[in-house]
């Protein structure tokens, strides 16, 4: 019993601790504030690539999170990034992932795709 606390005490700080580097990292942007900033940026969906299919904010570029590693080089560190995923938890992943390689710029959608009302694209 002992050990099941020890454990669940240090998933929950483990927790807490990358919540509070997401922030630091990440700037969570609401609809509004990501609409006016988003065309001048590079606009990443980190949705795997059915869902990216099943529809898709006008104008992003699919890199799931899953290939981010082996892809991280199609992204310029001198411009801004926009992530979004379905709920806002794989872009905050990914923007850990891309802050330790070095990228800053970094932004996302609050509350993901599911909370957008814009124009989108769906694949036939």
């Amino acid at each position: 019993m002992e050990i099941l606390l020890i454990i669940l005490g240090a998933i929950i700080i483990y927790s807490v601790v990358t919540y509070l580097m997401q922030r630091k990292i990440v700037k969570a942007l609401t609809e509004e504030e990501f609409r006016a900033g988003y065309r001048k940026a590079q606009l990443i969906d980190v949705r795997e690539p059915d869902e990216f299919a099943a529809g898709h904010i006008l104008g992003a570029r699919n890199i799931p999170l899953t290939q981010l590693r082996m892809r991280m080089k199609e992204l310029r560190k001198d411009q801004p990034i926009y992530l979004y995923c379905q709920n806002g938890l794989r872009s905050g992943r990914a923007a850990q992932m891309l802050y330790r390689k070095g990228y800053r710029d970094l932004y996302h959608l609050k509350g993901g795709f599911k909370t957008w009302t814009g124009k989108i694209k769906k694949k036939a």
